[in-house]
């Protein structure tokens, strides 16, 4: 699979397929194909794919097992047609009330699920109806691979600026003033600190920083 047709997140590789944007509104959950394009720095991209095979992509599963965690899984990964409330959703799928508004509110922060209140004119009592939006996830990936791209430049700067020295009993790594601090003895077990050359992880770090870049159409000027 080449760079052009794949993201990665993390170490997972992605086909960027899935904006549900084209030519007006289509129900996510209709189990009718998906018509998708995602747009990645200046190249688009477009694919026709069931809505199901999403929910079956590895990746896919990843990210939601990420957010809502082991317990809000079974939330996540059975969106219902059309409009449902927490109570419905908790018998459905066996879980506890308290476990099913926690993934749905974990959903609702990360722009994949709605919700609007109805008030019961009776009794006063309010319901709410939640809407999954899944066609948001393709952006809420990419955003995901720019906060990956950040983080990883600023650790590879630490790495380039700062000396560091490393017990090798306890594995446990300290920066130059840490370790002078210490006298060069490892202050767990009293073994000597060796210097530690970070050469090859800055070296691996700078290699998936430019296939970040690369991925995500990143101009870096000097």
């Amino acid at each position: 699979m080449s760079s052009v047709d794949r993201l990665v997140v993390g170490s997972y590789a992605y086909r960027p397929r899935t904006r549900l944007s084209i030519g007006g509104s289509i129900d996510a959950n209709d189990g009718a194909p998906w018509y998708s394009e995602l747009l990645i720095g200046r190249r688009r991209y477009r694919f026709v794919m069931a809505f199901e095979d999403l929910l079956n992509d590895p990746v896919i599963q990843k990210y939601l097992h990420e957010l809502v965690g082991p317990t809000g899984m079974p939330v996540a990964a059975a969106p219902p047609d059309g409009e449902v409330t927490d109570e419905e959703l908790a018998e459905e799928l066996g879980l506890e009330l308290n476990d099913v508004r926690r993934a749905l509110f974990i959903l609702y922060e990360n722009d994949l699920a709605t919700y609007r209140r109805v008030r019961d004119e009776d009794s006063g009592w309010l319901t709410y109806l939640w809407t999954f939006h899944y066609d948001n996830i393709p952006e809420n990936l990419q955003a995901e691979m720019y906060r990956l791209l950040d983080a990883l430049e600023d650790r590879a700067e630490y790495e380039r600026t700062h000396e560091f020295y490393l017990c090798e009993v306890c594995s446990l790594r300290f920066e130059f003033g840490e370790a002078m601090d210490f006298g060069f003895e490892c202050p767990e077990c009293g073994s000597p600190l060796d210097a530690m050359e970070n050469d090859r992880l800055y070296e691996t770090m700078e290699w998936r920083i430019e296939e970040l870049r690369d991925e995500l159409n990143v101009d870096v000027t000097s």
